[in-house]
């Protein structure tokens, strides 16, 4: 090998590195509106407004990688990613596996059901009935607990709607944010119950003692984002205030 071809061979290595982003943050985007897919066929939401915000602040770059919810913390664990922002919280068993910032939005678990069925009216009421929920989430693991209930866990939010709209359960759980948005736009759906779940909220993931200084920057940065307007700003772009 020429010295030439060396001196491009390593002028492009060095090239590529600088180009590439301080952060691979994963998500899934097929929970509105904190991650989905646009019109654009671009993956937007308030999470990744979040990360954009708090990236102008701080000063890294970051690159988002689309994937299955339950996939993402595997993932950071192998290194295919740095960070979270996919609407997760820091649950107990979470807890022992990566890090997490400070909660950023609070939620709670909301139970849908087909609008007119006036057997279901609580959770005693779902007993023997099958309710839907996204795999991997908190309110899969509620959802485990309830007394009698037959857990449909779905890839995504938007399938476990679809088989409460076409029969196939009785009652869907899933977080308020996203229920709600969901309720808007489908009248034949309705609400039967809400209550706390159980979690501090919604927060970014990092792998454990990786960056935990990253992490103290983040949250100085989200206090400045509310006390900017800006955290206030991305609520009302979504509809979340």
């Amino acid at each position: 090998m020429s010295k030439f071809f060396k001196f491009v061979v390593v002028a492009f290595a060095m090239l590529s590195l600088s180009n590439a982003a301080d952060l691979r943050v994963g998500t899934n985007a097929a929970y509105p509106p904190f991650e989905f897919i646009n019109d654009q066929n671009k993956i937007a939401g308030f999470d990744i407004d979040l990360v954009d915000a708090l990236s102008k602040k701080i000063g890294f770059t970051y690159e988002i990688v689309n994937m299955s919810f339950d996939g993402l913390i595997p993932a950071l664990k192998a290194g295919k990613i740095d960070a979270i922002a996919a609407a997760m919280s820091a649950t107990p068993d979470r807890v022992k596996a990566v890090d997490f910032t400070k909660a950023y939005y609070i939620t709670e678990n909301l139970f849908i059901k087909k609008a007119g069925d006036n057997a279901i009216n609580s959770k005693a009421d779902l007993n023997g009935k099958k309710i839907a929920v996204q795999l991997g989430t908190v309110q899969e693991i509620a959802a485990r607990e309830l007394k009698g209930a037959k857990v449909m866990a779905n890839e995504d939010i938007f399938a476990a709607i679809m088989a409460l709209k076409n029969g196939k359960v009785s009652a869907v759980l899933v977080d308020s944010s996203i229920g709600y948005g969901y309720l808007k736009k489908n009248p034949d759906l309705a609400e039967f119950l809400k209550e706390p779940d159980g979690s501090e909220g919604f927060s970014l993931a990092f792998d454990k003692n990786k960056k935990t200084d990253l992490i103290a920057k983040i949250n100085a940065t989200i206090d400045e984002l509310k006390q900017d307007g800006t955290y206030d700003k991305l609520l009302e772009k979504y509809d979340l205030k």
